[in-house]
């Protein structure tokens, strides 16, 4: 009898386990309504110019609203210097537009489109890979290419941000 009833916690260990081990295999399943609402981003990092190495630190909030559309506003400093650019009522870039894909895996891409500045040709272009993760209250996103204004060629960049879910959706 009590080699019956070892067996049968034997066995009954097995199968919790099983399903444990099963529970944790689930892989995410993200879109692109899972980021939608406010993120407060803290963005660093270095823009390698022919003049030289920008060191860039700044903060954005972005709004993802669930349908693959962004907008944002800034406030990013160049080497210690405020940059260039149209700004609100608050001192904050504004007119920030872009788009975004978010893949099943919780992985996306974006890209963040500024205003053309007075008497240039084009505004920046900053593309980004990003991770998805706690839910959609936390993203890390990295820089893969940024186009000055007044380019068309991207300049090679060592960009990063961490964001974290201020609000959930539309407001």
């Amino acid at each position: 009898m009590t080699k019956i009833v070892s067996i049968l916690a034997l066995a009954t260990v097995a199968a919790f386990t099983g399903v444990a081990s099963f529970a944790q295999d689930v892989p995410p399943h993200c879109s692109s309504a899972t980021i939608e609402g406010y993120y407060a981003f803290r963005v660093s990092g270095e823009v390698f110019t022919a003049a030289g190495v920008v060191n860039r630190d700044g903060i954005a909030l972005t709004h993802f609203y669930g349908n693959h559309l962004l907008t944002q506003v800034d406030y990013v400093l160049a080497n210690g210097v405020p940059v260039a650019g149209p700004t609100d009522a608050n001192g904050f870039h504004d007119m920030e537009t872009g788009t975004y894909s978010v893949n099943e895996d919780c992985t996306g891409e974006a890209e963040i489109d500024f205003p053309t500045p007075p008497g240039g040709t084009s505004g920046a272009v900053i593309k980004l890979f990003f991770v998805i993760s706690d839910d959609g209250r936390q993203l890390n996103t990295i820089v893969t290419s940024l186009t000055p204004p007044n380019s068309t060629q991207a300049v090679p960049a060592n960009i990063h941000s961490d964001a974290v879910r201020v609000h959930n959706g539309p407001r």
